[in-house]
């Protein structure tokens, strides 16, 4: 079922999802990991290679190439991150084709005990006949965001061999460390050099998404009272137990992630460190309103009041820090860069689909922060866990709605 652009879509996403390039959130620089390097060196000299111009790696970890213009028109960029996620092993990531789907389980060689199912996941079963990557069964694929990466690259490719092809000034950017919120540095707006643009970093064939979370993460501190516990009899003060406390206390079966959807945001916590002395708990506050988001962090700081009034020996800290807000406020005051991808998924027979993002991309900030940029679907699937899979034809269906929304961008 092989058609344009689909070998060399395959090809690349299976030689980029092999390169291991996971962020590390614990890090505060950026890019986060080194081995995000091995991504942006690869992608800067595949750029040079093919022929764009202004190529070049920031000394913030983004790299930025030009797509020149054959025709009058605003300038388009299309951007996706090189950093796959931390919540899954991404060490050693072995990439398979399945091709032509015959529409069974998938089963995965390094773990037979894993079974990716039609039955479980309905998008799968409309794939029959498809070529699928995924992965071997112990790390997750990384098609998030490589499939991304692999379309744009493909679509550069394809615009630089293609003079003949009417379209304004492209700009491609390949960003780190967006699976941990600091993908867009303050520089990159100005540095884009776009009048909008577009993130490679959805889901199914169709979505072209202008809705994203509002979000925050805190950080709880709990320190306790420490003592040889042989003599801590009504002396000590068990961090540990305080930290479960404030856990339990927030609302469990109302505003978790595992007891939500839609347009429903949660409290997560992340991640819980330490030991009976002090104990920090990690959590992330989502909603899509910020009258939502704001009740979520004020709803967390009276629990951890309420907690440690019930114990006044202990110190319990909770600090709030922004990371990023819903891409509609900004948007949904001049669509045309969504109306203009719609138009062009149409273009393509491909029936929009726009539902709120239970999630960020780096257009979140970037909208934010002056450049209107919703985000374009790639096919991918699963993600950021062992299941995760993507069509190949899917990708490619994204290749050229990118294309047409690049020639249409042009004609004003």
């Amino acid at each position: 079922m092989q058609n344009q652009f689909d070998k060399e879509l395959q090809d690349r996403l299976v030689r980029y999802a092999a390169i291991d390039s996971q962020s590390d959130e614990s890090v505060p620089t950026s890019p986060s990991t080194a081995c995000q390097f091995d991504m942006l060196h690869l992608l800067r000299d595949e750029l040079v290679e093919m022929g764009a111009q202004d190529v070049e790696l920031t000394e913030y970890g983004v790299v930025l190439a030009t797509i020149p213009g054959t025709a009058p028109g605003p300038t388009v960029g299309f951007l996706a991150h090189v950093d796959t996620a931390p919540q899954f092993n991404a060490s050693g990531v072995k990439p398979r084709v399945i091709g032509g789907y015959n529409g069974g389980d998938i089963t995965f060689p390094d773990d037979p005990a894993l079974v990716l199912s039609p039955a479980e996941h309905p998008y799968l079963a409309e794939k029959i006949g498809h070529d699928l990557i995924t992965a071997s069964g112990t790390t997750l694929l990384g098609a998030d965001d490589k499939a991304g990466v692999a379309i744009i690259m493909t679509m550069a490719r394809h615009l630089l061999n293609s003079p003949d092809i009417a379209r304004g000034p492209i700009r491609v950017a390949f960003t780190p460390d967006e699976e941990i919120g600091h993908g867009v540095n303050e520089r990159l707006p100005a540095d884009l050099r776009a009048d909008f643009a577009y993130t490679l970093d959805g889901g199914q064939v169709g979505e072209i998404e202008y809705e994203s979370f509002s979000a925050d993460r805190a950080v709880v501190t709990v320190t306790g009272v420490s003592i040889h516990p042989g003599w801590a009899k009504e002396k000590m003060v068990n961090a540990i137990h305080l930290a479960a406390k404030i856990v339990q206390t927030l609302p469990q079966a109302t505003m978790t992630p595992e007891t939500t959807d839609g347009r429903d945001g949660f409290i997560h916590a992340t991640d819980m460190e330490g030991g009976s002395s002090e104990m920090v708990i990690k959590f992330i506050l989502r909603d899509f309103e910020r009258d939502g988001l704001a009740a979520k962090g004020e709803l967390l700081r009276q629990v951890c009041a309420a907690v440690q009034a019930g114990e006044p020996r202990a110190a319990i800290k909770c600090e709030i820090y922004p990371q990023y807000r819903n891409m509609r406020y900004w948007l949904e005051k001049d669509m045309t860069p969504v109306e203009l991808a719609r138009a062009a998924a149409e273009a393509e027979g491909v029936a929009p689909i726009s539902v709120p993002i239970r999630g960020g991309t780096d257009g979140s900030r970037l909208t934010e922060m002056g450049v209107p940029t919703p985000n374009i679907f790639t096919g991918m699937q699963c993600i950021h866990g062992p299941l995760e899979w993507i069509s190949v034809q899917d990708m490619a269906t994204a290749t050229r709605t990118c294309l047409r929304l690049a020639q249409m961008a042009a004609k004003g």
